[in-house]
């Protein structure tokens, strides 16, 4: 009797059991509503995260910028402000890094070139991204002789000696102005080599269902290069741009550490090299503490990229799809 009874109340769980499937399956609910769709800024975001040298070099990279936004206030001197009492005196209470031969403060001016170097390497690198990919895009997209003259120009402008005339541009300005110029030239030179490879890349794009119907929709062509190409090479733009600040800030570094760059009495990582490397052997603070400042820079940002390019890599080991 016992067992009848157990029996019984199994058939009668089992009956109530088909009865609530029956009724969720009537309302629409499934076991698949419990899980959320995950976007793709924050699979990237969280695919970042899962790399803790990337996290590192970012948080490495903010400080860096808070060093050169802020690190002024916390000292007393400013980089223009020589201190005839303590000329290439060590590192000390009143003077933390040291100062150089001419008694200015090493801290103030790290803090004053690290952020025109950081200034320069990203306007820089923002502004050869955009016209990079506009013109790399734009090459491709329009085929025959658009192309064909298109591809013979970047031919043509990569033989041309972009550091000399860099130069030339940074000798002619003047009132402070150099930094400026000295973006403006790295900007004009440095887009070339990109578009080329951007081209490159574009031409897997430009035969694509969407882009054919844009076209035969009557799309004006500079709409469908900035809402259809130049978004799909999102990824491969976010990671170059930040790359491209280090390549910016070295190639400002070689032309003020040659003289050719950035002059006083302004300053950067650059200018401090220079000036550093004459006086090593006496007063070797000097050269060490920006080279330290400039090896952590690029360095952090380089953990940054290397991020970037596991985070978007849709073959990344970092696990994870977006929908």
């Amino acid at each position: 009797m016992v067992a009848d009874a157990d029996a019984t109340d199994e058939v009668r769980d089992f009956q109530q059991g088909d009865g609530q499937t029956a009724a969720d399956g009537k309302s629409g609910k499934s076991d698949h509503d419990d899980f959320k769709r995950t976007g793709r800024m924050m699979l990237y975001v969280r695919r970042f995260c899962r790399r803790p040298s990337a996290v590192v070099g970012l948080i490495v990279l903010l400080i860096l910028i808070f060093f050169a936004a802020f690190g002024a206030r916390f000292s007393q001197w400013s980089y223009d402000e020589p201190d005839f009492a303590a000329l290439a005196a060590p590192p000390s209470a009143d003077h933390w890094l040291g100062t150089t031969v001419g008694g200015s403060d090493l801290y103030a001016m790290i803090v004053r070139g690290l952020g025109r170097s950081l200034t320069i390497g990203i306007l820089s690198s923002i502004c050869i991204t955009i016209i990079a990919a506009l013109v790399g895009t734009a090459v491709a997209f329009f085929e025959g002789w658009f192309e064909h003259v298109g591809m013979w120009l970047l031919d043509m402008l990569l033989v041309v000696p972009s550091f000399l005339l860099i130069a030339l541009i940074v000798g002619m300005a003047k009132g402070g102005s150099d930094w400026i110029w000295l973006a403006i030239g790295l900007t004009a030179f440095g887009w070339i080599g990109y578009a080329r490879t951007l081209r490159t890349l574009t031409l897997s794009l430009r035969d694509r269902e969407y882009v054919r119907a844009a076209k035969f929709m009557g799309v004006p062509s500079f709409t469908i290069i900035v809402r259809h190409l130049v978004p799909n090479l999102g990824s491969v733009l976010v990671i170059n741009t930040v790359l491209g600040v280090i390549g910016a800030v070295n190639s400002e570094t070689s032309l003020s550490f040659l003289g050719l760059g950035i002059k006083a009495p302004d300053t950067s990582l650059g200018t401090l090299l220079n000036a550093g490397q004459s006086v090593v052997q006496t007063s070797p603070w000097v050269l060490v503490f920006p080279s330290i400042v400039l090896i952590i820079l690029t360095f952090s940002v380089q953990l940054i990229g290397d991020g970037l390019r596991d985070a978007i890599d849709p073959y990344s080991r970092s696990g994870g799809k977006a929908e």
